[in-house]
């Protein structure tokens, strides 16, 4: 099976950082199997290609390159107030109508707006220039608290690290949870940020070192197949549900509940692509009581059936 080609599109000056939200993603060849994905970079007009952090890239590829992409990402656009080019809109276009999926990481939504790929569709970008991108597009839906929207064809991030949770929300949904866990593990991140999360949350009071939920989250990851309440995960950690909730809203952006329901659905993934266990026994496994429960949970949040799962990502 040939990789998938993903391609980046840059601008000058290209920020190093989002680019890399993508390279280390897409562009990082696993040590236990083959290369899922391969990974190049191009621009309007090859040559050297100036970036934030004060040195010059060489891009050696042109828009030609987009022809040949099932993936083309824009990490970022700094150019405020300038207009996208009409060749980089009418390549994205054109890349948009051959099927390939448009991703933009952070300020590059602009880019994807100024090609009409965002109208009349929910989109994200950094928090700080949400309002300008909602003043300059006003058919495109502007989310200004989420960290990424995905429309399967086309996908838009919040600001710097939520570019990675972008790609690697793309390749658990081309490969499964498993294959986009090891990524994960190998960039040593967390693996999973539903896109539904807050971008940030408003300045809480500066957080004492012992007020941090990591010992919290950690204890429950390795028990989600018991009862966790509310009131036992508060009572471990020995604070009040209100102050717990409060916590989880500060430090990642959802409810307790919402976080569990998360953790336990990324373990039914890897157990349905892992292993042949019933669905019942999975769903025993991992919390969620009965295999109706799990049928109904996987349905609303992934839009298929454990059954459907297994059968596309099962083996890998």
């Amino acid at each position: 099976m040939r990789p998938h080609r993903v391609v980046a599109l840059l601008s000058p000056p290209q920020s190093p950082f989002e680019l890399a939200c993508a390279s280390e993603v897409f562009g990082t060849d696993p040590q236990d199997g083959p290369a899922r994905y391969s990974f190049r970079v191009c621009a309007e007009q090859p040559g050297p290609l100036r970036t934030t952090a004060g040195f010059t890239m060489l891009v050696d590829a042109g828009l030609a390159a987009l022809e040949e992409a099932d993936t083309v990402v824009v990490p970022g656009y700094r150019q405020h107030g300038t207009p996208v080019p009409a060749t980089v809109t009418d390549a994205l276009r054109a890349a948009h109508r051959r099927g390939a999926r448009i991703v933009a990481i952070c300020t590059g939504a602009f880019v994807l707006a100024g090609a009409g790929l965002l109208d009349g569709r929910r989109a994200t970008t950094h928090w700080r220039s949400t309002a300008r991108l909602a003043a300059a597009f006003p058919e495109v839906q502007v989310d200004h608290d989420v960290l990424f929207v995905d429309h399967g064809d086309v996908a838009t991030s919040a600001g710097t690290g939520a570019g990675i949770d972008l790609c690697l929300h793309l390749v658990r949904s081309d490969h499964g949870a498993a294959y986009a866990t090891r990524i994960a593990r190998n960039m040593v991140l967390p693996p999973h940020r539903e896109g539904s999360q807050l971008q940030y949350a408003a300045p809480p009071p500066p957080a004492r070192a012992d007020d941090s939920l990591a010992p919290l989250l950690e204890w429950a990851s390795s028990r989600l197949g018991s009862r966790l309440t509310l009131d036992r995960l508060a009572a471990h950690a020995g604070l009040s549900g209100r102050t717990l909730a409060r916590r989880f809203t500060e430090q990642l952006g959802t409810s307790p509940g919402q976080w569990l329901l998360g953790q336990r659905l990324d373990a039914a993934r890897a157990l349905l692509e892992q292993t042949d266990l019933p669905v019942e026994t999975i769903a025993d496994r991992v919390g969620l009581a009965s295999a109706v429960n799990l049928r109904r949970r996987f349905r609303a949040h992934l839009g298929t059936t454990p059954g459907a799962y297994r059968r596309t990502f099962g083996g890998r």
